[in-house]
């Protein structure tokens, strides 16, 4: 199970029992082993002692599965590990939030991606990743005949090859094909948001794909994406939806650490899309998830569960 440091109030919740009624989202992307530092603030240079820490496996698609899990729907990750001891604690701990790791690839002498955070008092937070430059990118393993039992499709940009190859089958098959559009490689989010019917971007991610910011630019020029999206992290969520505007505003809280909001975001509102919510009705409850989880240290530890979702979306106004 995840190691965290405490369970204090501004913590991260403990992982709950995953509900498996739900429907069936596949996600494909980045799979890392996470150490997450507390620090009163990030200088500039030197050193600073950590407050609290937290190690667990993560990665953008991965977490997304694992929010998916907490939030009752069932959810499967295919990735890339090495054949290490940071590859074995990943898929542990991702099998220990009930998300199905069965086709994850091993790679004999290659090295899990890692990643190193530090988290300062505002919630903000510095990112330092390590991908192994040598793992195989060949997709031709991925089991794409799996999607037709598949309720939605959610890619990142961590591996170009083999979210092409699912963004493909999944728009075949008929599912809902969602692009996670984080910072990558111009290239890669122009390939990869041609491919996807849903195309949900962080401000950054938005910025490359499309120089003006302007989410109905870019839906211009993707005419086979039913929605294209914005995060604008405490703003809420932005969005053009069968050429419709809709603007979501962001859940009022206190911010602790905002790392694997949009992760979450990314898997509550692939779960609603699986569910067959209308877009509104998805991005609301994906803000809301995304809201709770930045109330808690912890990365996607802090991803909250259904009651909580339901029950924020259900009190009144302030």
């Amino acid at each position: 199970m995840p190691d965290t440091t405490s369970t204090q109030p501004g913590e991260s919740a403990p992982a709950r029992t995953p509900q498996v009624q739900g429907p069936y989202v596949q996600c494909l992307g980045a799979a890392t082993l996470d150490t997450v530092l507390r620090v009163p603030a990030i200088p500039p240079y030197g050193k600073v002692l950590a407050e609290a820490c937290a190690v667990f496996g993560a990665g953008m698609a991965s977490a997304a599965a694992a929010s998916i899990a907490r939030l009752g729907g069932r959810a499967g990750i295919w990735a890339r590990i090495g054949d290490d001891d940071a590859g074995t604690r990943w898929r542990a701990d991702l099998e220990g939030e009930g998300v199905d790791v069965s086709a994850v690839r091993v790679v004999p002498g290659r090295r899990t991606a890692i990643s190193t955070i530090v988290v300062d008092a505002a919630g903000e937070r510095l990112i330092v990743p390590y991908y192994d430059p040598e793992m195989p990118r060949d997709p031709s393993w991925l089991p794409l005949d799996r999607l037709d039992g598949a309720a939605a499709v959610l890619v990142d940009t961590r591996w170009p090859d083999g979210a092409a190859a699912a963004l493909d089958a999944a728009r075949a098959a008929g599912v809902p094909a969602i692009l996670d559009a984080d910072v990558a490689d111009p290239a890669v989010l122009h390939e990869l948001a041609a491919r996807a019917d849903h195309v949900v971007c962080s401000e950054p991610g938005l910025a490359l794909l499309e120089p003006s910011g302007d989410p109905a630019a870019l839906a211009a020029r993707l005419p086979q994406a039913r929605v294209v999206a914005v995060t604008l992290g405490a703003e809420g969520v932005r969005w053009i939806a069968d050429g419709t505007a809709g603007r979501q505003p962001g859940f009022p809280v206190a911010a602790v650490d905002t790392l694997s909001a949009g992760d979450v975001f990314h898997g509550a509102y692939a779960l609603a899309i699986a569910e067959g919510r209308a877009v509104a009705d998805a991005m609301r409850f994906a803000a809301a998830a995304a809201a709770i989880k930045v109330t808690r240290f912890g990365g996607r530890l802090g991803a909250p569960a259904r009651a909580e979702v339901e029950a924020l979306l259900a009190a009144p106004a302030v």
